[in-house]
């Protein structure tokens, strides 16, 4: 029987979070993580030098996510993705400039003088924006309010598409996406140098030097409660008698952990996720044969491609990193074959000739975005404790509440912490 304060399952961003506000503060942390490698869906694959995170990643500047890692002490190295860059739009086959600024805006043919007008007026009102002034409707519902102009409407739509991931404007709650809309427009979004990789290990380092505990193929079998503390089994045999413990793993993950969890709030948490996919083609390439084709979102498709070496150090000899990406809609099937030829289509119209300049690729038909998001069918925010069983929280990019993937991931993990840390506030108040 090893013995804890906090017991935190999963080793991704928001397990490594929370066991750093934790060990922060003193308290007995150990991390464990099933897999060989930390990070969960922030891991990067070295293949030969060019490093490659799991489809395209942006750290929003001003985010939740960037604002805890900074509040831990920790600085990442990179390069500002929509600094001084011209973004394109493919529309009917063919690629435009995305007016971004007065002079695109002016020049661009893609919208009348009317609806130039309207969308600088919408971008200009998202920047002024009281989010919290927003009612609680999908973002479809609030883009049929606000945006009458059907071009308008799938410029904003790609841009939301393109800060949240997602492609779902019935399910979506609009006050999330706006402020990732609007964080987008106000600070940017990082590239990270080495890949994203290097927030996991540098959130690692921290973690380690507070003195938590990190420890890799460590597979939780099961999680028993008990009223003052809980039995933490693994499959090496390995029993943790604990006060309390952080699930950082998925919904149904929980679920299978946590005997008993079926009569708990846990239930209607994992029912209510609604997951999100993408289909990802990463590539090592030697060079662009298009350099004007640097970042370009889908207007009558939901995908998305991006240069991440042109602002981030990601090979040591020169080899570029490029990613795309295709939003998958939840309610729609998924056919592989179909988003892959998509994809390299896609390659086609932006690079003519990309083929030849391959180094190497990856490709990801499913990549889980998020186990869930703020949407319409949510009945409540999951976490972060599970009120029936004491002692047991949850956190995850699923249990954001009004966050969304990394933010979600890394702010639910910090809630964890923090809830934790209150109790015992609360428990030594007590005994004083």
């Amino acid at each position: 029987m090893l013995t804890y304060d906090v017991a935190v399952v999963g080793g991704g961003l928001a397990g490594l979070t929370a066991a750093n506000f934790l060990a922060r503060e003193g308290k007995r942390v150990v991390v464990l993580e099933k897999a060989k490698r930390l990070g969960g869906r922030a891991m990067t694959n070295d293949k030969n030098g060019v490093l490659m995170n799991l489809g395209p990643h942006g750290l929003y500047l001003s985010g939740d996510a960037a604002n805890i890692i900074t509040e831990l002490g920790i600085s990442l190295p990179g390069g500002n993705a929509t600094k001084n860059i011209h973004i394109h739009g493919i529309l009917n086959h063919a690629v435009h400039v995305i007016p971004t600024d007065f002079s695109s805006t002016m020049s661009s043919p893609l919208l009348p003088w009317k609806a130039k007008f309207m969308l600088g007026k919408l971008m200009l009102k998202i920047m002024r924006l009281d989010i919290y002034s927003i009612p609680e409707v999908s973002l479809k519902e609030w883009v049929d309010t606000e945006i009458p102009d059907p071009m308008v409407r799938h410029i904003f739509y790609s841009i939301c598409r393109l800060t949240s991931y997602t492609n779902a404007p019935t399910l979506q709650l609009a006050k999330p996406v706006l402020k990732q809309v609007k964080r987008s427009l106000k600070a940017g979004v990082l590239y990270v140098d080495g890949g994203w990789d290097t927030i996991v290990q540098k959130l690692k380092k921290q973690a380690e030097a507070f003195g938590a505990e990190i420890v890799m193929n460590k597979n939780v079998t099961t999680i028993e409660h008990c009223e003052q503390y809980q039995i933490i089994q693994c499959s090496d045999g390995t029993v943790i008698r604990i006060p309390h413990c952080i699930i950082a793993a998925s919904p149904k993950e929980a679920m299978n952990m946590i005997n008993g969890a079926e009569h708990t709030s846990l239930r209607l948490w994992a029912e209510q996720a609604i997951p999100i996919t993408a289909c990802c083609l990463d590539i090592g390439i030697k060079k662009l044969p298009n350099p004007k084709h640097q970042f370009v979102i889908g207007l009558d498709q939901a995908l998305f491609f991006t240069n991440q070496s042109r602002v981030a150090k990601l090979s040591e000899d020169g080899t570029l990193v490029v990613s795309l990406a295709k939003y998958h809609n939840p309610m729609e099937e998924i056919n592989v074959n179909a988003d892959k030829h998509q994809l390299e289509s896609v390659m086609d119209l932006l690079h003519p000739g990309w083929r030849k300049e391959v180094v190497m690729q990856q490709f990801l038909p499913k990549l889980m975005v998020s186990h869930d998001f703020p949407h319409v069918k949510r009945n409540e925010n999951p976490g972060p404790s599970i009120p029936e069983m004491k002692g047991i929280f949850i956190a995850g990019d699923w249990a954001g509440h009004e966050e969304v993937l990394a933010d979600a991931a890394v702010a639910s993990g910090k809630r964890a912490a923090l809830e934790i840390l209150h109790a015992y506030k609360m428990m030594l108040a007590k005994e004083g």
